[in-house]
Parts: structure tokens; sequence; C-alpha cells
């Protein structure tokens, strides 16, 4: 059994938490994570207000177990945060820009904040703000991250930022990347791609397929993705997509000034193909773990065999010893 600070603090049995992907995740996957004793995440960015409500009522009914709902401080909407903190949910996990006086909001609504960070700057600044669980995501990572690998970048932050317990994000699907992550000081992890490839995954087939037919090197830093959805942000924490190659990918990336231009034309598109589920046609977010994934499993099997390969590895790691 793999027991962390992680599991103390959030009441969950394993140190997984599934990463909050904003309406790329559901009800449903939320709770297989959680009845599997991980923490399943919620996304709230660009999901409508009443579909938030509804899907937190349907988390309420499908798991008692507890869960995280994320935000991205860019664009928040304040009354979705009311939503969310009327939930009562385990953790309320941050990104994109500084915590600033969310921290106060949710810590009085009386649950805990987690936030991600791409830099050591950013880890300490979060600390001393007091979250109470720092996410250092690598740029391995798919949808928004920076430029340092989760290697060099994790344990930097958990020196920076002793004892809030950090978690290893990007590049990040297995048993061996948990059991790694652990050994550079995390606390436990925070995955995105493996969980997009479960079964309860709300995203389309076809997004699936995508992923588990990719190659890493197909997960590329989308830049013209913030030419044409710019994304408001603090300074320190500037961020790019990281997502699959596509017709769509390659064309407008070669034509980044003809992009800005057409910015309202392709914003439009965008929009359109995420509201009928098929962004994974234009510009599908992964991280490079997709080239490690192979299958489409149950959520719960996939939580499994995570720990039950990092618990076979850290028992195994005394064979290195003389």
């Amino acid at each position: 059994m793999i027991r962390t600070k992680l599991c103390d603090l959030l009441d969950i049995d394993v140190p997984i938490v599934q990463a909050g992907m904003g309406p790329f995740t559901s009800a449903d996957l939320v709770a297989a994570v959680s009845n599997a004793g991980a923490l399943g995440s919620l996304g709230a960015a660009n999901r409508p207000v009443d579909d938030l409500r509804r899907q937190l009522a349907r988390i309420a009914d499908l798991t008692a177990g507890p869960f995280a709902v994320n935000h991205l401080v860019t664009v928040l909407n304040e009354e979705a945060l009311a939503v969310t903190l009327e939930a009562r949910p385990k953790v309320v996990s941050l990104a994109l820009d500084h915590p600033h006086d969310y921290v106060k909001q949710v810590h009085d609504a009386g649950a805990l904040v987690m936030h991600q960070v791409t830099t050591v700057d950013q880890a300490r600044d979060a600390a001393e703000r007091g979250v109470d669980i720092i996410v250092a995501q690598g740029g391995e990572s798919g949808g928004y991250g920076g430029s340092v690998a989760t290697m060099t970048l994790l344990p930097q932050v958990v020196d920076a930022v002793d004892p809030v317990p950090v978690l290893g994000a990007g590049g990040i699907s297995d048993g061996r990347g948990l059991a790694a992550a652990l050994m550079l000081g995390a606390a436990g992890v925070n995955i995105g791609t493996r969980f997009l490839t479960s079964a309860e995954s709300p995203v389309a087939d076809g997004y699936k397929e995508k992923i588990v037919g990719a190659r890493s090197e197909d997960a590329v830093k989308a830049e013209v993705w913030n030419d044409i959805m710019p994304l408001p942000g603090a300074a320190g924490y500037f961020a790019v997509p990281r997502v699959l190659r596509t017709a769509f990918i390659d064309e407008w990336q070669s034509r980044r000034e003809d992009a800005v231009r057409e910015r309202e034309r392709l914003q439009g598109e965008l929009m359109e193909a995420i509201q009928a589920n098929r962004l994974h046609e234009l510009a599908p977010f992964a991280g490079q773990t997709a080239g490690a994934i192979h299958d489409v499993r149950p959520a719960a099997d996939i939580v499994r065999e995570i720990v039950a390969e990092a618990e076979a590895l850290l028992k195994d790691a005394g064979r290195f010893l003389a």
C-alpha cells in the first residue's frame, strides 16, 4: 500500500489526483476516480454555470468520496465559484494566475486550495499566499504548460515550498511515473491525459482514439492557440497549450500572422467544435504521455494499475543498493 501525507490531508486511499481538464471532465469520471480511492476533479473552466450545477449534483449522487473542482483564475466566473463552494468540495484547484484572495475565500468555505505552477517562483508565491497543495506541472503536460520538464521542476519546487505537499504533473501516466515522482519528493501525482482515455471520460471516442494512436512527438506546443484564443494572465504565468498535431494545427502554426488577422472566425470555429464535442478534429489537448497510452480502460482500473505497478517498483528498488 502506498500512503503519503496527501492521503491523510485529502482523506483518500492513494496519492493520485485526476486533473481538472475543463469541459473534458464529467461527474461520471470524477465519481469513478474518487470511488477508486483517488481524487476526482471536475473542471469548471469554459463550462456553463447551469451545467456545473448539474454536474456537481450528479457527483453528490454518485460518490460520497472527496473530490475537487478546478478553476482557471484567468477566466474565473464568480457565480461558478459560488456554486462550487456551495457543493462543499474537498479541494478547489486553481491555475494560470496567482491565487490572489481566492485562497481565503475557499478556506472560509471549508475547502482546501490546490494551485498549479510551472516555475519555482510561482510555487514560492503560491506557498506564501497560503495554498495547501502545489502541483508542479512540467512542460510535457497536455493543455497549458511551461517550458521546464517535470523531472527538473518537481524536486526544485519540493525544496522551495517544504513542508507544503507537492504533486508531480506532466509526463506521468503509469506506476513508473508515480514511483519516480515520489522519489523526487512529491506527495503524489496529478494525471490528465491518461484519464482522458478512460471509459468514463466525456470526450468523443475519436478523441480517445487519437490519443491511443499518437506518438509522443505528435504532442506539440501550439503557440498559434494563444494567437487565436489569447488568455489574459499575470506576469510570470505565461503558458502554451500542448495538443496533438492535426491538419488545422499544422496549417495555422505556419500562418500565425494570418491566424491573428482571422482570429474572430477561427475562435468561432474552435468554440463550435468544443460545443459539438469534436475539438479533437482541430486541436486535441494531450500531453506527451500519449505515446505511452495504448488502450481505453475504466478509470478505476487505471487507478488500480498505477498503484500496483508503483508498489511493485518501490518494493523492488532495494535491489539497486549494494
